[in-house]
């Protein structure tokens, strides 16, 4: 594999800058991995070949003026594709908006071109973000690049599995239950959720906008931060954008975890959790006390209750949002059938044959939740009972830093698994979901491998807007173990 697929955002532009390479051999180079790697791992719905090269080009011109003040002059990224970008397909992995090309550029997307990254493409992930395993993508399942017959874990499948087999430096996704954590145990990645309004999700395709958070995946801790200083900020098209400084995240990454208060949920070692997963994160726990961190046992006593206030909340707010695909103004109407009756008719029909089986279960459960004389009993209830997972998060933020878990109670299994069980592939979120419920900032880094090779992740959460104590905190970890050095057999 080129020698160039292994540097970090900072030897890349270190070398950019002292002329050891260009921009553009740096992209083609990656434009290569993508060649030899996508026939197994499919983690690209689009390559931006032209526009990456000449974006790479310009960078190169930046390079030579001394004009360089750009956190990421030249780096190639690839986004997941339910960002907007302007004159390109955004199809949320959906045959609904196959042929949809976006007017504009969501603000994560443009602040990546004026940090001045390298898009190489778009990203593949279950269709609107529905699914914890990248199946449900209309256009093929992406491979986990650690043993291609299993998953590499959802909805952002494609932006963990493209930084995991080395298609792109950093990647972003977004995180609506553990849509980036989740896959970045399963790929042996950093990912990380920012706070809720931490990134704007302005040109983001909502599937639940409460929930819903744009962040960044890569190699290793730094790698991360200097994704997620590029993308932050307040944005006054997003009206729950938090107007809420951006520090360097970069800063401190070195300051280690010495008399850091680290709580372990005890709700967290759920029955049912994979032997070797607990192992790992117990071993983890060892590391961080040989570190200095203070552990703590703490109770968030309404975990329980997470995962269906999620099935609730998370599909009403689906049902809402996805109204607006009707075939009208969006998505793909259904053509030559004379049959359909009335306009509702003509609704139906293109839904019917738009939306895949995943999306239209999460429709009709959050419509049902929504529906007169059931809104108090489900909808209404898990809003009051969400409530009561924030304050257990908040109570135990009094005394302790960080909360540390498992990322996901069992390592990514096979390809076609669960694909019959959702209630099974539902519960791979588990220990995630509080975490958005919450809208607290979480990452999940490598802490380990299976018998059976396979990534294991460990989640760390924080308070709101304290990003830069959970990074800290996992790069006090990434230099104790070498976990995130290991590369996947592809």
């Amino acid at each position: 594999m080129n020698e160039l697929l292994y540097l970090n955002v900072m030897e890349i532009r270190e070398n950019l800058r002292a002329k050891e390479f260009t921009a553009e051999e740096l992209t083609k180079a990656y434009l290569e991995r993508i060649d030899e790697t996508e026939t197994r791992v499919h983690a690209y719905l689009s390559v931006l070949r032209d526009e990456a090269i000449s974006a790479a080009r310009a960078a190169d011109d930046r390079i030579r003026t001394g004009d360089q003040d750009f956190p990421l002059l030249g780096i190639p990224v690839a986004v997941k594709d339910l960002l907007c970008m302007k004159d390109t397909k955004t199809t949320c992995a959906s045959r609904f908006l196959e042929n949809f090309e976006a007017p504009y550029d969501a603000t994560a997307v443009g602040r990546l071109k004026d940090a001045g990254a390298v898009i190489l493409g778009k990203l593949n992930m279950d269709e609107f973000a529905m699914g914890s395993s990248c199946e449900q993508s209309a256009f093929g399942p992406t491979h986990n690049p650690w043993n291609l017959k299993t998953i590499p874990g959802g909805s952002s499948g494609g932006s963990a599995a493209a930084v995991a087999a080395r298609s792109c430096v950093v990647s972003l996704g977004s995180d609506t239950g553990g849509s980036i954590r989740q896959p970045a145990a399963c790929c042996g990645v950093v990912g990380m959720k920012p706070t809720y309004g931490r990134i704007s999700r302005y040109g983001l395709i909502a599937f639940a906008s409460s929930l819903d958070q744009i962040g960044p995946f890569a190699n290793n801790i730094q790698d991360a931060a200097i994704l997620l200083g590029a993308v932050s900020g307040h944005d006054p098209r997003d009206s729950t954008s938090a107007d809420e400084p951006v520090p360097d995240y970069t800063d401190d990454l070195e300051a280690g975890v010495d008399s850091m208060k680290i709580g372990i949920p005890k709700e967290y070692f759920i029955e049912g959790m994979d032997p070797e997963v607990e192992t790992a994160v117990r071993e983890a726990i060892a590391v961080f006390e040989e570190q200095g961190a203070e552990i703590h046992e703490i109770s968030l006593p309404h975990t329980e209750y997470a995962l269906p206030v999620y099935y609730i909340l998370a599909p009403a707010e689906a049902s809402s949002n996805l109204a607006r695909y009707d075939g009208v103004r969006f998505g793909v109407r259904k053509k030559g059938d004379s049959t359909f009756g009335s306009l509702f008719g003509m609704y139906a029909a293109s839904r019917e044959n738009g939306f895949g089986d995943e999306v239209k279960r999460r429709i009709m459960l959050g419509t049902y939740a929504l529906s007169s004389g059931y809104y108090d009993a489900f909808y209404t209830k898990a809003q009051k009972v969400r409530t009561l997972i924030c304050q257990d998060f908040k109570a135990a933020f009094e005394n302790i830093d960080v909360v540390l878990s498992a990322t996901a109670p069992t390592p990514a299994f096979e390809i076609g698994e669960r694909l019959d069980d959702p209630i099974s592939m539902y519960l791979s979120d588990i220990l995630t979901i509080p975490c958005n419920l919450a809208g607290l900032p979480g990452i999940s880094q490598p802490c380990g491998f299976t018998s059976g090779g396979l990534p294991i992740g460990l989640q760390l959460v924080g308070k709101p807007f304290a990003e830069k104590t959970i990074l800290q905190a996992a790069a006090a970890f990434e230099r104790a173990t070498k976990h995130h050095e290991a590369l996947p057999p592809l």
